[in-house]
């Protein structure tokens, strides 16, 4: 779901205000659908109407105004607002393990400030195991998103969930609570709760309740916060990944461009270079030609099937090194009328 936020950080002179993407995760049951709809209609209550996605293809029902909804046709319309807001499937892994939701996310990190937002259970999370799970899905989901991130502890009207937060700062409460389980699975938890301290230290948490609509006027605080650190931190990454790219697909042109020299031989492809004023710089297209078509006397010299082999071995020879070769939109128009040209 989308909604208006207030800009994190200013853009550049003339550039439009970027909208802030809320990316809404969380197991089946722990309330996305209805934190998405409260906060939908809280952000409308603050004259900041988000742009609403749903991508969860198995809800019968949507409860909020969805600008998209992937059981419907996608319209790419009005996107450009202050917050994004996307409620994902409760089954977290359709998302966030595969390549679509992969796609989606980087996509939307590498030209938006995207936060992702974990939506857990509070009633459900007493029990120092099943909190250790959340907490491992959330570990998981922050380190492969690598995107500013705020833990939601849902139904709040239900349980307080202030005992999360103390165990989350305080080791020794925590190893109390685990003490009460006598399964092995507690010996496993008591180890990973030392992993997880470093993930604690910087760790966003609020405390909701999409019922009750308390603790929203927090969370669009910790947002505000989570897009400044996008900014700061994570789009500089971003943009040194994206130049990255183009430096790496300019020199695969360029090997392209070399490849495509030496297979034609003794003709450069830089015409510019080591030719005089009298004779015409060849383009492309006339590099094609000259390859591809012999000239009349040495057609005389062959004998025919020697001319065959020859003009179809150069036309064979230009073409398999023109298919390696990305061209621009340029050379493509320059090049278009040669494939009609006989190669035989």
């Amino acid at each position: 779901m989308a909604a208006p936020v207030p800009a994190a950080e200013p853009q550049a002179s003339g550039a439009p205000q970027l909208p802030v993407c809320l990316l809404v995760l969380g197991m089946a049951g722990s309330g996305k659908t209805t934190f998405v709809q409260r906060l939908t209609g809280h952000l409308h209550s603050k004259g900041s109407p988000p742009y609403v996605i749903n991508l969860d293809p198995a809800v019968h029902e949507v409860p909020f105004p969805a600008n998209i909804d992937i059981r419907d046709t996608v319209k790419y319309k009005e996107v450009m607002k202050q917050y994004v807001l996307i409620d994902t499937p409760g089954q977290i892994e359709v998302f966030t393990w595969s390549a679509s939701g992969t796609i989606i996310t980087e996509a939307l990190a590498s030209s938006f400030p995207t936060v992702v937002i974990y939506v857990m259970d509070t009633s459900r999370s007493t029990n120092p195991v099943t909190f250790m799970s959340n907490m491992l899905y959330a570990c998981s989901i922050l380190y492969k998103t690598k995107l500013p991130f705020i833990v939601v502890m849902n139904k709040t009207d239900i349980i307080d969930h202030s005992f999360a937060v103390e165990w989350m700062q305080d080791f020794e409460t925590f190893q109390d609570a685990l003490n009460q389980e006598t399964t092995y699975v507690s010996n496993l938890t008591r180890s990973m709760s030392l992993v997880l301290d470093e993930f604690y230290s910087s760790l966003r948490v609020v405390g909701v309740s999409a019922v009750a609509g308390t603790g929203f006027d927090e969370l669009c605080v910790q947002v505000t916060s989570a897009a400044e650190e996008y900014e700061r931190e994570y789009r500089p990454e971003y943009e040194r990944l994206k130049k990255s790219l183009a430096s790496a697909q300019s020199d695969q042109q360029k090997e392209q461009l070399e490849r495509l020299r030496k297979d034609m031989g003794s003709i450069a492809l830089d015409t510019g270079a080591g030719k005089d004023s009298l004779s015409p710089a060849l383009d492309p297209s006339d590099l094609i030609l000259t390859r591809g078509t012999l000239d009349e006397e040495d057609e005389e010299a062959e004998s025919d099937t020697d001319d065959i082999d020859h003009r179809g071995g150069r036309g064979v020879l230009c073409f398999t090194a023109l298919s390696q070769l990305s061209l621009t939109e340029s050379q493509s128009s320059q090049l278009a009328f040669s494939v009609s040209v006989p190669v035989l």
